[in-house]
């Protein structure tokens, strides 16, 4: 063995040595919801070869002030790369998709069989609810789909406190740290989501066949409306 594949073979055991193990995520299956502006959102999951346009798609954002879009943007662009280099543990990653078109990113992480941890839910098309849209259904991932007791979910901007805290009445849990720093914890339990989601999480599937082709190719952003 040469030195040169010698030191490949050194390299990739010590790649597989710091990615994080898995429990074993559940395929989430694409909804579409029909927004009030008369469009159709299609929810799906995204794939690794996706992000790096999202990547540059979002960057305008890390000096967007308005409604914290800023802190939002700069700890979603960590996380998206945290995923694509599989430097976070069992983090899934949604788009919002319309046409093609990203109209919002929703991703987050299971900590364990049973508790779930929200990272963020960005809105890149104001006015529809798409946002509270995506909220609903990456909470449906966890309850639904992973069959978990719990979410841990913080909010950025108050914005973002009255749509989750408030309307879901969530409790209220200080004394358990999120991963998004020192901002309160809130608890989503299943008690909870059993109460409103037949509210708030709407949505059709199967999902209809043209509605996936239409969404099957992410077309380049060509503007954010925020």
């Amino acid at each position: 063995m040469s030195t040169l594949d010698k030191w490949n073979v050194e390299l990739n055991e010590m790649e597989r040595k710091l990615r994080p193990p898995t429990i074993g995520l559940v395929p989430y299956e694409p909804k579409v919801i029909p927004l009030t502006t008369g469009e159709d959102m299609l929810v799906r999951e995204a794939r690794d070869e996706e992000i790096p346009a999202v990547l540059e798609a979002i960057k305008p954002l890390l000096d967007h002030e308005k409604d914290y879009y800023d802190i939002v943007a700069a700890r979603i662009y960590a996380e998206l790369l945290g995923k694509l280099r599989y430097r976070v543990q069992d983090e899934y990653l949604f788009w919002g998709l319309i046409d093609g078109e990203l109209a919002g990113i929703v991703n987050g992480r299971i900590v364990n069989a049973k508790t779930g941890m929200s990272y963020h839910t960005m809105t890149l098309k104001r006015g529809a609810r798409v946002g509270a849209q995506l909220f609903a259904a990456k909470m449906e991932y966890h309850f639904d789909f992973m069959n978990q007791d719990e979410v841990l979910i913080v909010a950025e901007s108050p914005n973002g406190f009255r749509r989750w805290m408030i309307e879901y009445e969530l409790e209220s849990a200080p004394d358990r740290p999120h991963e998004l720093g020192g901002v309160p914890t809130f608890v989503l339990t299943r008690a909870l989501w059993e109460k409103h989601k037949g509210i708030k999480n709407v949505g059709l599937r199967p999902a209809d066949p043209e509605i996936i082709k239409a969404n099957e190719i992410m077309k380049p952003i060509a503007e954010i409306h925020v």
